[in-house]
């Protein structure tokens, strides 16, 4: 994870996961935007890796708002009726379930300990909808074209103006987003003035373009390892999104969010395939909606530790 301005362009070294540092190029002053590394091991092996069980450096509050409950929005961008194992409609009716019943999970409920001076998460998430887009700005996008086509679809109608929501562009698996997805970053969230509110938004690119980058795994729980590997990355961007929306809240020393300090680590999952322990195949560490899925951990304010779930679940 790393912060650098919508204006950024310049390759960086890459940094291992959970990193941060500022990067302001062109001095712009424009919103930083908060980046999630590509996975530092190989998914073509297979496993999901455990991580660490230990007290984790401080992560702090800065005075900056939280958000109570969450509204999720997509944007679908892109071709996502390719067929090609990942475009599908099959992928994004599991988006919406994933959406759709993380709410209030154990799993979600992590965040629930990021209070703030005007409160603290509420571990609520309440899926609103959807819209689509063709390729009104190509197949290589910029940053800044990802806000634009939040705005659009505010704008246009498509989607309501909501200050509790989070806008998610999910990019078909033939766009890339040229300042860094699949060498640099998986996906990223800030925020933004659009029609005079301000709008949390992500995007999150399709990780079948680049699996090795941006899975855990090659076979995925639901026979679809790039929107399943879009959807572990989508968990770790709201997270964030939750605990610091507008970048001025809960992060630590580095500049890392919670999500940001648990990246690519999985806990203990177990496999979909019968009798195989989960170091290898279909591995999966969180089930609602009618579905099995694998996320990465998320880090508890109470203790600086990564875990699966409010419980205490590593």
């Amino acid at each position: 994870m790393f912060r650098k301005s919508i204006a950024a362009g310049a390759a960086l070294g890459l940094l291992f996961a959970g990193a941060a540092f500022a990067e302001n190029e062109g001095g712009t002053g424009r919103p930083e935007i908060i980046a999630h590394r590509t996975n530092p091991h190989d998914a073509g092996l297979g496993y999901a890796t455990a991580g660490g069980t230990g007290a984790l450096s401080a992560i702090s509050y800065h005075g900056g708002p939280v958000m109570g409950g969450v509204n999720a929005y997509i944007i679908w961008y892109g071709n996502w009726a390719q067929g090609n194992g990942s475009d599908t409609a099959t992928g994004q009716a599991l988006v919406a379930s994933f959406l759709g019943g993380i709410g209030n999970s154990a799993y979600y409920k992590i965040n629930t300990t990021y209070a703030a001076s005007g409160g603290a998460p509420t571990g609520a998430v309440t899926y609103k909808g959807a819209t689509s887009v063709a390729y009104p700005y190509g197949t290589r996008l910029r940053d800044s074209d990802i806000q634009q086509i939040v705005a659009n679809a505010i704008n246009g109608g498509k989607l309501p103006k909501d200050p509790a929501g989070v806008y998610f562009v999910l990019t078909s698996s033939d766009v890339n987003e040229q300042s860094g997805f699949c060498t640099r970053y998986c996906g990223w969230h800030t925020h933004a003035s659009i029609a005079g509110a301000d709008i949390k938004y992500s995007f999150v690119g399709n990780a079948n373009r680049c699996l090795s980058s941006c899975a855990a795994q090659t076979s995925s729980p639901n026979g679809n390892a790039g929107v399943d590997g879009m959807l572990s990355v989508v968990a770790h961007e709201l997270e964030e999104a939750n605990s610091d929306p507008d970048l001025n809240a809960w992060y630590d020393s580095s500049g890392a969010e919670n999500a940001d300090k648990c990246a690519w680590t999985f806990g203990q999952p177990k496999s979909s395939l019968p009798g195989q322990v989960c170091s290898g195949g279909k591995c999966w560490n969180q089930s609602w909606g009618g579905h099995n899925w694998l996320v990465q951990r998320n880090l508890s304010a109470t203790d600086n530790r990564c875990y699966l779930g409010l419980n205490g679940a590593q």
